[in-house]
């Protein structure tokens, strides 16, 4: 509350999103979880992102076995003579299909010693990549083929088998995301020229530029002939033309 010449002004805070309260909060739990973790020992570090990333694979897998719950529960039973290979695909068919604590035991396997393996790996080798990502991988696929009792009677063979798959798919991912992630090279050779039409309004006409290789190096000497063949308009060649002339840094060689 204030008091002016005229009376007194009243300054009203507007109430805050209560959703937007809860995020803040945790976000700062998570920022101050993080730096507590940092600060620990390696294999307590291990440990508690293997039991905390284990903990939310749990949740995420119950979730899904409801969901495949009724898939699991029509599977015929075995019978006691099948073969070994008819066997081994009963039980894979059981591992992909089965209820919600078979589901949330796999996932909590692979999501614990995937996030496990990644913060050994990244305290390690000081740094997140491709290889460090690959071997956590490796190690979560053969934890799941061992405890879900995926592929034959030997079981040695396919955990090395699925962790292979999975560190292929997933170094195939971590490729892919990188290569989408990272920001656009920045021409060098285009950075005047792209200010001079950010300036104008006219920055749709900068593949055009690009198409006619009229670099920076090339402003001072652009002419209407010029601009034209690269199929510029009459009105921003007009518009280019004159901001050339009236700035001193792009008339002069």
């Amino acid at each position: 509350m204030e008091q002016g010449k005229q009376g007194v002004v009243v300054k009203l805070t507007p109430p805050q999103n209560p959703l937007e309260q809860i995020q803040a909060r945790f976000k700062e739990l998570e920022n101050g979880f993080r730096t507590w973790l940092a600060k620990q020992s390696l294999p307590v570090e291990a440990a508690v992102v293997t039991a905390t990333s284990a903990a939310q694979g749990a949740a995420i897998g119950g979730f899904m076995g409801t969901l495949t719950n009724d898939v699991s529960s029509s599977l015929p039973t075995p019978q006691a003579g099948l073969n070994p290979q008819a066997m081994a695909s009963f039980k894979q068919a059981q591992a992909l299909a089965g209820g919600p604590l078979v589901q949330a035991r796999n996932f909590a396997v692979m999501t614990g010693v995937n996030a496990g393996i990644s913060s050994v790996m990244k305290r390690l080798r000081g740094k997140e990549d491709v290889q460090s990502s690959m071997v956590a991988a490796f190690g979560s696929g053969a934890m799941f083929s061992l405890v879900s009792g995926m592929g034959g009677p030997n079981q040695a063979a396919n955990a090395v088998t699925s962790g292979l798959f999975f560190a292929l798919v997933q170094g195939g991912l971590f490729k892919l995301g990188e290569k989408f992630s990272q920001p656009p090279v920045e021409d060098v050779y285009y950075a005047k020229t792209r200010s001079m039409l950010n300036n104008l309004g006219l920055q749709s006409y900068e593949k055009n530029f690009k198409k006619g290789l009229l670099t920076d190096t090339t402003l001072p000497l652009l002419t209407d002939s010029a601009l034209r063949d690269v199929k510029i308009p009459p009105g921003p060649r007009l518009l280019i033309l004159d901001h050339i002339q009236r700035n001193p840094e792009l008339r002069d060689r």
